[in-house]
């Protein structure tokens, strides 16, 4: 009775304690951007509930404004939404928001190392540096490279000639809230865990053979002038060139790029065989400025001013990254007249900009006129930021840009779409939300025209 007694005691007084500890997080949080209420370690996971997140937050910025705190945990978050306020975060006071914010189940395994997820600053600037200059010197953004796409999307569509009918194809909320203890519960979460091991494996033994068959005087690749630059700085115990970083950057700076076009290009054929007349117009357009005696090159982008605007719609549409990825703050900064602390999580909602009405014409429907003037031509629009903005922007938006312009066009100029269903039948709905936005799984013929 006795043990009883003391073990109920404890269990009180050590409730008791926690609750303390967290209200007085919670009390003296400062002059942080208004927001739900937070229960004592949970913090608002009843506000985001089990639905689509992106929705939740939007909902909530209903309520409390363009900038607003909830907690994730007992983790304070700022969430911004709005072209202006998002522009703020990235652009117009970029330096203070710099930092990459927390993303629990990258870190897990990156453990701050690479250029894409790291928030150690200078190791940032460092990597992003000589990724750029890399990345230029084996092509992006000249003519060599835009002749290794026009390759690969010749090689895409033998392929696709072979075929019949080819097919494309809330744990992590709850981990990002809870990253200590979910990361040794089972579930949904863990698949993250897997996938992320088994690509690092692969990157890894890319290296190794990238090793075997280096020529320092011919480096081939990314992986090679890292290997290079690993060599020259052996002897300083503070370089940022080591093996590490080497597969973290390699692997991040991969997975960005490969997922952010083929998901795209994914989701694309699935739009188009929803709007047929979109397509048709496409078609018409690729008839008429290139043919069918060539492929397309980047330079008749400037020509086709409606494929243009379809391509830039598609991705405003998908809304691919719909909470941005996190920043963090520099240092304690005044903002919008709240005190936010350094290394204060922030999500800047993307998806809010993509959709802002007061941006674009029909923030709510996919329609290419969001991106087409009174005459028809192609109109640039500021809130179009599918992969944000600012300094920490993605590296190779540019070659993003040209791999979805040059590898759609050689399918649309080769192929016609067929979907077993009709076009009222395709869901175009994401199947998931949160980090990503990705097409539920559907069919397509390749039909040569």
């Amino acid at each position: 009775m006795f043990s009883e007694d003391v073990t109920l005691l404890l269990t009180a007084a050590l409730s008791c304690l926690i609750l303390y500890i967290s209200l007085k997080h919670f009390w003296g949080k400062g002059n942080l951007p208004p927001g739900p209420t937070p229960l004592p370690i949970l913090g608002n996971v009843l506000q985001l509930g089990k639905g689509d997140l992106v929705k939740s937050l939007l909902k909530l910025s209903e309520k409390y404004g363009e900038v607003f705190t909830i907690y994730l945990g007992s983790r304070p978050v700022i969430v911004v939404t709005g072209y202006k306020a998002v522009r703020e975060v990235y652009v117009d006071r970029g330096e203070d928001f710099l930092a990459r914010g927390d993303v629990s189940v990258f870190d897990f395994h990156y453990k701050n190392y690479g250029i894409a997820f790291t928030s150690h600053m200078d190791r940032w600037r460092e990597l992003r540096r000589f990724s750029l200059s890399a990345m230029r010197d084996f092509g992006m953004g000249k003519r060599s490279i835009e002749d290794q796409i026009q390759d690969e999307a010749e090689c895409l569509v033998e392929e696709f000639k072979k075929t019949k009918e080819p097919e494309p194809t809330s744990g992590t909320r709850v981990y990002e809230m809870f990253p200590l203890v979910m990361q040794f519960i089972p579930g949904r979460h863990q698949k993250i865990f897997m996938y992320t091991k088994k690509l690092l494996e692969f990157v890894e033994g890319r290296v190794e053979m990238n090793k075997k068959a280096l020529d320092v005087n011919n480096p081939q690749s990314y992986v090679d002038a890292f290997l290079i630059k690993m060599e020259k700085e052996n002897t300083n115990p503070k370089s940022e060139y080591h093996y590490t970083n080497l597969v973290s950057s390699t692997l991040q700076i991969f997975f960005a790029g490969v997922e952010t076009t083929s998901t795209t290009l994914n989701y694309a054929l699935l739009l188009l065989m929803k709007y047929p007349d979109v397509l048709a117009k496409v078609q018409k357009e690729i008839d008429k400025v290139i043919g069918r005696d060539r492929g397309p090159k980047i330079h008749d982008r400037n020509q086709m001013p409606f494929t243009d605007a379809v391509i830039h719609e598609i991705q405003g549409f998908i809304d691919l990254i719909p909470m941005g990825v996190p920043r963090k703050t520099t240092k304690d900064i005044t903002y919008r007249g709240y005190s936010i602390p350094k290394h204060t999580n922030v999500i800047p909602m993307l998806s809010s900009v993509l959709k802002d009405p007061s941006c674009f014409p029909y923030p709510d429907e996919f329609n290419p006129k969001n991106f087409l003037d009174e005459n028809g031509e192609f109109k640039k629009n500021k809130a179009f930021i599918p992969l944000a903005a600012g300094k920490r922007n993605c590296l190779g938006e540019s070659l993003v840009r040209m791999e979805l312009f040059i590898i759609l066009v050689t399918i649309l100029q080769n192929f016609n779409l067929k979907s077993p269903v009709p076009p009222e039948g395709l869901d175009i709905t994401p199947d998931i939300t949160g980090l990503g936005n990705f097409p539920k799984l559907y069919k397509v013929s390749f039909i040569p025209r």
